[in-house]
């Protein structure tokens, strides 16, 4: 039987360091890490997850509760803090709860009976007091910060202000954008509150739409957005709220004989694959989805040591232009 003592051994370590880096406790290199776990595989060594579980009152599993798994901001959260996890020992316990309550609850308590080392929320649903009958770290993404547990969230407000700022230096006149949900408000309808304070100051003419929980559950905003044309026919700018979107705006476009971005210039948000896989490809906001995921399993990892993290931090975005905008000369 192969002990933790054999596997420190041929690392070149103790075995107290060995016992750190499966459990994930305390400061270890990424260089000792690596060498630890590298052993392990070497000498098929399996923890039992089991005893360590009861020893320590958690597993090396974060739970991620997201609202879809198929949308493709989700879809690159999902991939990203698999791999964040992953650097830290750790293991993903993937919950999707399709917009329903109901499944968000009954997935936190999954979470719960399985002792996962802490839970990554990507919804709204879950109420503010099933946190404090938890004893795990919760950190929110992209969710709000008016729980009291840790939220992580990009600058949704610099992202609206770069959008409507862009489609103006690009010779727009009258704008559009397609936002969040409605009576839903989440730290994304930020991007909706900028890009109304730009228009406004710059005199711009402006109009924003709010889809419904059904809407937002198909990910189908063909009809909507067809509508919103033939409403306003004398859009020439529009800003979607997510990439999603903006590659439907560019099929309705095209069914109705509109040209992007010659007649309808565009920028989505969140720069997930299928802005770059359209024709043409999506000049968008990025979101740093990377940089968020490592916070979020970072943050877990300190809290369970006893470290203190910021109860909220706001990430950067950047503009990352592409064919379906245009500059004017002037602006370039």
């Amino acid at each position: 039987m192969i002990t933790l003592k054999d596997i420190a051994q041929r690392a070149g370590v103790t075995a107290t360091t060995v016992s750190r880096v499966i459990n994930n406790r305390g400061y270890i290199s990424e260089e000792t890490r690596r060498k630890v776990y590298e052993v392990m595989e070497e000498m098929h060594y399996q923890p039992n997850e089991l005893a360590r579980a009861f020893s320590r009152q958690y597993t090396s599993t974060i739970g991620l509760i997201v609202p879809h798994i198929t949308h493709p901001f989700f879809t690159k959260v999902i991939s990203n803090m698999e791999s964040a996890a992953a650097d830290k020992g750790f293991k993903l316990l993937l919950c999707n709860s399709k917009e329903q309550p109901e499944k968000e609850k009954d997935y936190l308590d999954l979470c719960m009976s399985n002792r996962v080392a802490g839970i990554v929320l990507c919804s709204k649903y879950i109420q503010t007091q099933e946190f404090h009958k938890m004893h795990i770290p919760v950190v929110n993404l992209e969710r709000g910060d008016d729980d009291g547990t840790i939220s992580v969230q990009c600058d949704n407000y610099q992202g609206g202000r770069m959008a409507a700022e862009h489609l103006i230096k690009c010779g727009c006149k009258s704008l559009l954008h397609f936002g969040g949900i409605k009576g839903k408000d989440m730290p994304a309808d930020r991007r909706a509150d900028a890009f109304s304070d730009v228009c406004k100051k710059a005199g711009i003419p402006y109009r924003v739409l709010v889809s419904d929980r059904l809407l937002y559950g198909s990910m189908h905003y063909e009809e909507f957005i067809s509508k919103a044309l033939l409403e306003y026919p004398d859009v020439d700018g529009i800003f979607a709220s997510s990439d999603l979107i903006a590659s439907q705006v560019i099929q309705v476009c095209a069914q109705m004989g509109k040209k992007v971005p010659e007649d309808i210039q565009l920028i989505g948000f969140d720069d997930v694959m299928i802005s770059t896989v359209t024709t043409p490809q999506i000049t968008t906001i990025h979101q740093p989805v990377e940089e968020m995921t490592e916070l979020c399993v970072e943050y877990i990892t300190k809290i369970l040591n006893n470290k203190s993290v910021p109860q909220k931090i706001v990430l950067p975005v950047r503009l990352v232009q592409r064919e379906s905008t245009v500059m004017k000369e002037t602006e370039r």
